[in-house]
């Protein structure tokens, strides 16, 4: 797929990607980002579908949260290439053009200090990390691809432990797969295999895990075909294990599996006026050899059948997701739901109108203790930083309300929010950001779980640099404070530079 863009266009892209880019995607969505994403390249050939909705996550001014979503062949006329980044973008290998690299890359240096980490009266946590990607994108014609990515991650600080190969890691190879595209019938048809990130549905659901250093990528193959009113993906995966040396320590992990079938179809647009929707229905399965719910572990069957509409419906920005939850954990069943809600629309006329927005998620919860079924709604690869930057909840048990504002000021972005959190079942625990319980929470009474204080402002220093600064107070609930936790404070900033 070819992408072209005016000049001005590609520049005013440019500088809103990298304003963002060192968003994650909940503070995306906050800002009205379904409305951003639609701004994806027009084509010089139609698109069998939108570019926004094939499953390929957020893509803004040209720039990916996957970089493999990328394309640059604007930049095949040398009038639209300014300076040595645009060089590395295109760079064309036959006397044609047919065959050309894209190279990418991203530098991200972060630090956070925690109070209380875990919840818990301990000494107070900094951790620094540095994240370096570099990323090769080789197009042969129209129907092959080749994209490779390796990672580092670096970290230090204080009273920080052991930190995991997603948050230190000397090397590691987080993309290496082959495309080949082609069309039949008027269709698009590809299939891709190897290592690659997977966003093809809700980020409540599946994502890259952002927050970390290295970003989660999966192992297997995928497939779609795409028409000009709908699509249809399958695909079935392995999530990495990471190490933390050289890339020889990271491998596929055989005791989980996620595969499945997403669909999507355009909402037509009449029925909503001014609308622009998607309707994207799923079907999945993910197997766990060692999930752990209450003092058992055992094999987990969790099959998934739901929805997702999401886009821009008159002034309201929507993304709303279904997901219900059936299967075998050792033996007893699972039935359990997900649903999760997140609305915004702008209060007044202009690009600097503040933007008001209404999250309301649910993730049941149960039979975790009592030897019954398993009501505990888990999210395949969802974003625990929906429910706190420092990562302490997951939507598992949980009902949470999240009102919040966005104000903008030229290259400034400015979010506040809370989020009011309870408990679905009294007689569950409350669940940690690795779907772990908190110890002892399943034993006190009472639903309230707390508040949460959160505040961000994002600042564009130049089209490629930004800096972003984030603090959340977290006010323990009487479940929390009973079961002996308490309250605690999160300050991070970072910079973040792309090309």
């Amino acid at each position: 797929m070819t992408v072209h863009t005016d000049r001005r266009a590609l520049r005013r892209g440019r500088s809103l990607a990298h304003s963002l880019s060192c968003l994650t995607i909940p503070a995306l969505m906050a800002i009205g980002a379904p409305a951003l994403a639609q701004e994806a390249p027009a084509t010089a050939e139609p698109q069998p579908y939108p570019r926004n909705a094939i499953g390929v996550g957020p893509v803004i001014g040209g720039y990916g949260e996957a970089r493999w979503a990328e394309d640059w062949s604007a930049l095949r006329d040398p009038e639209r290439r300014k300076d040595v980044w645009d060089r590395l973008k295109y760079i064309p290998l036959s006397d044609d053009g047919d065959v050309w690299l894209s190279l990418s890359g991203e530098m991200r240096a972060r630090t956070a200090l925690t109070t209380s980490p875990g919840l818990q009266d301990r000494p107070d946590q900094r951790l620094d990390t540095l994240r370096l990607v570099g990323g090769a994108d080789l197009r042969v014609g129209r129907h092959l691809r080749f994209f490779g990515e390796v990672a580092h991650g670096n970290a230090g600080g204080d009273n920080y432990g052991s930190p995991v190969g997603a948050i230190r890691n000397d090397l590691a190879v987080t993309q290496a797969f082959v495309d080949v595209m082609g069309e039949i019938g008027g269709y698009e048809v590809g299939a891709r295999y190897g290592r690659q990130f997977f966003l093809d549905g809700s980020p409540y659901l599946v994502s890259t895990r952002n927050g970390a250093t290295i970003l989660m990528p999966h192992n297997g193959v995928r497939a779609w075909v795409r028409g000009q009113n709908w699509r249809a993906d399958a695909f079935d995966l392995r999530p990495t294990l990471f190490g933390t040396g050289d890339a020889s320590d990271d491998r596929s992990d055989k005791g989980r599996r996620f595969s499945g079938v997403n669909l999507s179809t355009r909402v037509p647009s009449d029925w909503v006026a001014g609308s622009r929707l998607f309707f994207d229905p799923f079907i999945w399965r993910q197997t766990m050899d060692a999930r752990r719910w209450g003092p058992v572990t055992a094999h987990e069957e969790r099959n998934y059948v739901g929805a997702r509409l999401w886009g821009q419906a008159g002034p309201v920005q929507m993304d709303w997701s279904v997901a219900h939850q059936t299967g075998d954990f050792g033996g007893r069943d699972i039935e359990a739901l997900n649903v999760f809600t997140n609305q915004s629309m702008a209060v007044g006329e202009g690009a600097n109108a503040p933007r008001v927005s209404l999250r309301v998620d649910y993730g049941s919860g149960g039979g975790a203790y009592d030897g019954g079924t398993i009501r505990n709604a888990v999210t395949p690869m969802g974003v625990p930083i929906f429910y706190s930057y420092q990562n302490v909840f997951n939507p598992v048990n949980m009902i949470a309300v999240v009102p919040g504002v966005t104000v903008r000021r030229g290259k400034t972005a400015v979010t506040g929010e809370v989020q009011l959190t309870w408990r679905a079942s009294e007689r569950d625990a409350v669940y940690r950001a690795t779907d772990l319980p908190y110890a002892g929470t399943e034993a006190v009474d009472g639903t309230r779980v707390g508040e949460v204080w959160r505040f961000q402002v994002v600042h564009n220093l130049s089209p490629r640099v930004s800096l972003l600064g984030r603090y959340e107070h977290l006010a323990a609930g009487e479940v929390l404070r009973d079961a002996g936790y308490t309250n605690s404070d999160y300050l991070t900033a970072w910079v973040n530079l792309r090309f």
